[in-house]
Order: C-alpha cells, then sequence, then structure tokens
C-alpha cells in the first residue's frame, strides 16, 4: 500500500462527459466512473460502464478517472464473470483510466481476499479504491485487516456504516483517529453532508467523494453535475471550521 492520501481529495462521480468537464472546473481532484444508479438511489452498487463510454469521459477533462469494475448487482462475484472483469481491465486501461474501484465479499459478508487479490495483480501496477462493499461487510475493523494488503489499494470508500455517514460517522472517526493507516486511505462518501466534513477532517480523512450532493435536486437521471456545487465542496475541505 502507498503512504495514502495527503492533501485534502476531492473526488466527484462522473456518468457523462460534461459531469467531468464541469467537475474540473469545480476544483475536483479525480473522477469516479460507474454507471447511472437508480435515479435518487445510492450508488453502493454501482456498474461498470462500455469502454467506450468511459474513453468518452476520459478525454473530456484531465482529472485522473477511476472506473468501476461490476457487472451485477451485490457484492459477490463467479468465475465467468471475473473473467469478463479481467478483460475490462485491459479495455479500460488501453483508453486512458488512472486507476480502478471494486469490492468483492464472501457470502458470509467477509471481504472476499481472492477475488480482490486475482483482481489487483490484473492492473498492471493501477491503483485502486475498495469501494462501499466494505460497508456491507459484517466487521469494518475486520474488513479492514483484510483489505490492508491487497496489492495497489490505495482509498477506500466508506459511510462508516450501510446507512450513510449520518448513521455512521462517529464510528468512521473513531476508527480513523485509532489508525492512521486508515484514516490515510479513507474516502468518505454516502449520504455525505457539509457539517460531516469538519469533524472527518478533525478525524484525519482528508478525502471526500461526491455524487449526488453535487448535482441539482441530486437526481442522477436528470441533473448533471454542477461546478458551482463542486466549488462548494472544494472550499469546505481547503477552508474547513468547527
Amino acid at each position: 500500500m502507498n503512504p495514502g492520501l495527503h492533501a485534502p481529495l476531492l473526488e466527484v462521480v462522473a456518468l457523462r462527459p460534461v459531469d467531468a468537464e464541469r467537475a474540473a472546473v469545480g476544483g475536483a481532484d479525480s473522477l469516479h466512473v460507474c454507471a447511472p444508479p437508480p435515479d435518487r438511489g445510492d450508488d453502493d452498487e454501482a456498474l461498470s460502464l462500455p469502454p467506450a463510454d468511459v474513453s468518452a469521459i476520459v478525454r473530456a477533462s484531465d482529472l485522473p478517472v477511476r472506473v468501476t469494475l461490476r457487472l451485477s448487482e451485490g457484492f459477490t462475484t463467479s468465475g465467468a464473470e471475473l473473467a469478463r472483469l479481467e478483460g475490462l481491465v485491459t479495455d479500460y486501461l488501453a483508453v486512458g483510466v488512472e486507476g480502478f474501484v471494486f469490492g468483492f465479499l464472501t457470502p458470509d459478508l467477509g471481504v472476499d481476499v481472492d477475488v480482490c487479490a486475482r483482481l489487483a495483480n490484473e492492473l498492471v501496477g493501477a491503483p485502486w479504491t475498495f469501494d462501499r462493499a466494505f460497508d456491507h461487510a459484517l466487521d469494518a475493523r475486520r474488513a479492514w485487516r483484510s483489505v490492508a494488503g491487497l496489492p495497489g489499494l490505495d482509498r477506500v470508500h466508506t459511510a462508516g456504516a450501510l446507512l450513510g455517514v449520518d448513521s455512521g460517522l462517529d464510528d468512521l472517526t473513531a476508527m480513523a483517529a485509532a489508525d492512521r493507516e486508515f484514516a490515510s486511505v479513507v474516502v468518505a462518501t454516502g449520504g455525505l453532508q457539509p457539517e460531516h466534513v469538519p469533524w472527518l477532517l478533525q478525524a484525519g480523512v482528508h478525502g471526500i467523494r461526491v455524487g449526488a450532493a453535487v448535482r441539482p435536486g441530486g437526481s442522477w437521471a436528470k441533473a448533471s453535475v454542477d461546478e458551482g456545487f463542486v466549488r462548494s465542496w472544494r472550499r469546505l475541505l481547503d477552508e474547513p471550521s468547527l
């Protein structure tokens, strides 16, 4: 694992090229590219976009792009599907992505270390993020012990609880304050609100990911990223106050 996040990181979910363009203007540092989730729904189980669509988003800005690797709902996968995901890795790298976003669990809700390691070893050195499958694991501390040693991992998407940051803030900040290595890779997400950010920063969490929150009305289907909304989150990270 690399040393993790140092400067504040603002990651924005991009579903289409215009999202990438506006996120860049608003001051985002990174893009998470995935297929559109259900409108106004959670994007915990975001799916992969076709490589041609990802290519268009990559070309729309100079921001580094991480793309989701998931072909079906849920956090388990089959051998045949895993082979298809490995093929997608090659296709995505060919269109210029910087890294990947994925996470898989066993049926008893532990991290599927074998599957994640197999995919990680296909990334040709590209970095990757363990997605919010992390919050669906039965035990967050055990999940962290499982993912910490996976090759190439340098970010973890988490809200601290399945229901989102409102429910998980206390557990997330406590875990981050107690484990600086964990804090260094956390990218907080999942119903994130502006008032959460100062507390996360105080606990040592310097990465946040926003999706619906930077779209007018919170609509995935009807609204694109708003550069002014992105800029507001940028200021929260750069000028925190309690």
